[in-house]
């Protein structure tokens, strides 16, 4: 979320479910997970660190201060793209004519992290939500932010988009292999994707 002022904000359809069933799964299969996680109604996974946040800069701070500590780090989250440069302190009231937003970019927190890793065997996976273009979208981005995987979805889609309890995938690898998953629960997304991020990083060691 992006405050416009003390009642508004800016934010998307995103529910969050897809973050979510990745963390359950990764906990289900002994893995240690921290979560975190803008604002949803979904509850959160058990045993899993829990870190709630609201901003993109409180999830740029709170993702880099995790990372180094974990092996696989995937960025499942749906994270606005700009905020109002201004924040007003006061609710912005009506008959004030037509109101002008000027914005400002929010960091890259994937990017950011593709830039550091260096020589690290950490696997780092994004997420593209696209409505057009999907293959070559998913191609520039994973380049561009030094990705081992991408996961695309279309999600003008109603149901393999966002707020959906189903997603239908294309999984595109740093090697330029693609990989196309059917319709399927999240859940069941949430499994396959970290079969192949085991994969990935068994072949790393």
């Amino acid at each position: 979320l992006e405050p416009l002022d003390p009642v508004r904000y800016m934010s998307n359809r995103s529910s969050g479910k897809m973050g979510y069933a990745l963390a359950k799964a990764a906990r289900r299969r002994g893995a240690k997970v921290t979560l975190v996680s803008g604002p949803t109604a979904l509850k959160p996974p058990r045993d899993v660190t829990l870190c709630l946040v609201k901003t993109a800069e409180e999830m740029r701070q709170a993702v880099l201060a995790e990372c180094r500590q974990y092996d696989v780090i995937i960025k499942a989250a749906a994270v606005l793209d700009w905020r109002p440069k201004e924040t007003a302190e006061h609710k912005i009231k009506k008959g004030r004519g037509v109101q002008t937003l000027e914005l400002v970019e929010n960091p890259d927190i994937l990017a950011e992290l593709g830039c550091s890793r260096g020589n690290s065997p950490c696997i780092l996976v994004g997420f593209a939500a696209e409505t057009q273009d999907l293959i070559a979208n998913a191609q520039e981005k994973l380049k561009k932010k030094n990705l081992d995987l991408i996961v695309v979805n279309d999600v003008s889609r109603e149901d393999a988009g966002f707020e959906a309890d189903t997603n239908a995938v294309k999984i595109l690898y740093r090697d330029g292999h693609l990989e196309e998953l059917p319709l399927m629960p999240k859940e069941e997304v949430a499994e396959q994707l970290l079969d192949r991020i085991k994969s990935l990083r068994e072949k790393s060691l």
